[in-house]
């Protein structure tokens, strides 16, 4: 008999490769949202990884981030922010730009979307480089959160994101890639 350990859920990730350009490997998680026990599974997973960090609110960064952030919030009884790309936001928002690779990009949250000192958990589908998880803490703790960790999906361990992170990182599934 099979126990929901002995589960790999790297079955349910379909790998795509030269998506969305040639010489990417996308690793796509539309498989694992698509069954219904795989995905309970992982969420169950997930919910024992961030339960212990204990969080107020669970920050979601846009879009992927909310598939996880919001059935997380639920099991564990916290609350929910979205970051966003400018212009998504109704009312004041608080704005944070960093670099990419080519170019920059700009997340925001609602103002009013965190007290000061809450515990918030940052939550997206994928680790890879870093920068976005990296300006998602940052963005959070200009607005006063207290960043306790990251939750993550998928992490591309060999291009080492996690680096660029001054708080914990727990992912469900790690690739080399």
């Amino acid at each position: 008999m099979t126990t929901h350990e002995e589960i790999d859920l790297k079955r349910y990730i379909r790998n795509i490769p030269d998506f969305p350009k040639p010489g990417i490997l996308f690793y796509d998680i539309s498989t694992l949202l698509r069954d219904a026990d795989a995905w309970q599974l992982a969420m169950g997973r997930v919910a024992r990884q961030v339960a212990p960090w204990q969080p107020d609110i669970l920050a979601a960064v846009e879009s992927r981030g909310f598939l996880t952030a919001a059935p997380l919030a639920d099991r564990l009884g916290c609350g929910l922010l979205m970051m966003r790309k400018p212009g998504k936001l109704p009312g004041e928002t608080i704005s944070h730009t960093y670099d990419l690779e080519y170019g920059s990009d700009t997340l925001q949250i609602q103002a009013d979307a965190v007290k000061p000192g809450q515990r918030v958990v940052v939550m997206d589908d994928l680790l890879a480089t870093g920068g976005t998880l990296a300006a998602s803490v940052a963005l959070l703790r200009k607005a006063g959160a207290n960043v306790v960790g990251a939750s993550l999906l998928v992490e591309l361990t060999g291009l080492g994101g996690r680096n660029k992170l001054d708080v914990p990182v727990k992912s469900l599934l790690s690739y080399e890639d």
